[in-house]
Order: C-alpha cells, then structure tokens, then sequence
C-alpha cells in the first residue's frame, strides 16, 4: 500500500516536470513510462521507499556501497542516454545515500512538505556518516536542495537537448567540507 501511494504520488508530481516530459514526451505514454522507472528503483537491494506524514509527498532513497551503480543501463533511448551521462558524474569512492527522486503532488509544492522529508532523512544519514548525493532536475528544486546544505559537484550535466541537470553533494553534519 505505501509503495503505491509513492509511486502515486511521485507520478503526480513530476508529470509535467521538464525533464521528465523530455524524457517521456509522449503524454499519454508518460505516466505508465514513470510508473515503470518508479518501480525499477524499488528493485534496487539498497531502495527505500519514503511518504511524508500527510501523504502529499514522496521520495525514493538508495542505500549504496563504495563502487555500488545506482544506474544498471535502465531503459532505452533518452532515459539510458542520460543516465549514462550521470554515472560518470556519480561518486564511486565510498558508501553514500542517493536520492533519485522525490517529488510533492503540486497543490502543496512549495509548502514546507519537501522540506520536512528531506530534514528527517538527512538527519539519519548524519548520523549515519553518509554523504547524499542527488541530481537536480529544476532550478527550483536545485535551490531547495542548497537550502539543506548541497553543493553542485560541477557544471549541470545536459544530453542532446534535454534541460539541465545538476549533480549535487552533501557531506555528513560536521565532517569538514
């Protein structure tokens, strides 16, 4: 139940995203084609699956070990072109947590929901010693995610005429940056 309530909740809020209508520009395919790569994260050994309290947000977190991909060459075309651009991008040198996406339904976008899942689950991995690492996929949620202590790791990754895409890091609570 709380797995399809994610994946309900994930569709709703990046169907009309910019880079998720590039990479699904079919918009009768598109929210099957999310479902699938929704559900393809879930299969990840290290997925969890995260809906905040009120069930207007929600999230997908991998746990990853040093040299773990979080990228197995999923999908086809634009999707694999662009997450074979990312791995490059991706660390590789140690354990870390990686958010792939997390996204709020758009009634309550901008209400402090993003925010509250973010500060819950990035507490655990302070207190676990982890470095998160994500991709930003608006200038929008980029600013969210420098409000809660990320940094760009590099220029915004693009592919082909996609929009930009902004790796980002963020180091364990008082571990020196």
């Amino acid at each position: 139940m709380k797995v399809d309530m994610v994946l309900a909740v994930l569709v709703e809020a990046f169907t009309d995203d910019p880079l998720v209508r590039w990479l699904f520009p079919e918009p009768q395919e598109r929210p099957d084609a999310q479902l699938g790569f929704y559900r393809a994260l879930l299969t990840h050994p290290g997925a969890e699956a995260d809906l905040a309290a009120d069930g207007t947000g929600a999230a997908i977190w991998l746990t990853l070990a040093a040299a773990q991909a979080p990228y197995g060459g999923e999908g086809t075309g634009r999707l694999r072109a662009l997450g074979d651009a990312l791995a490059q991008r991706h660390p590789d040198d140690e354990p870390h947590l990686y958010l792939p996406c997390m996204g709020v339904v758009g009634a309550r976008q901008g209400s402090g929901v993003g925010s509250a899942m973010l500060r819950r689950r990035l507490a655990r991995a302070d207190a676990d010693g982890l470095p998160v690492h994500l991709e930003a996929s608006s200038a929008r949620s980029r600013a969210l995610y420098l409000r809660h202590g990320f940094a760009d790791t590099g220029d915004p990754v693009r592919v082909a005429d996609s929009p930009p895409v902004w790796p980002m890091q963020r180091r364990p609570s008082g571990e020196n940056r």
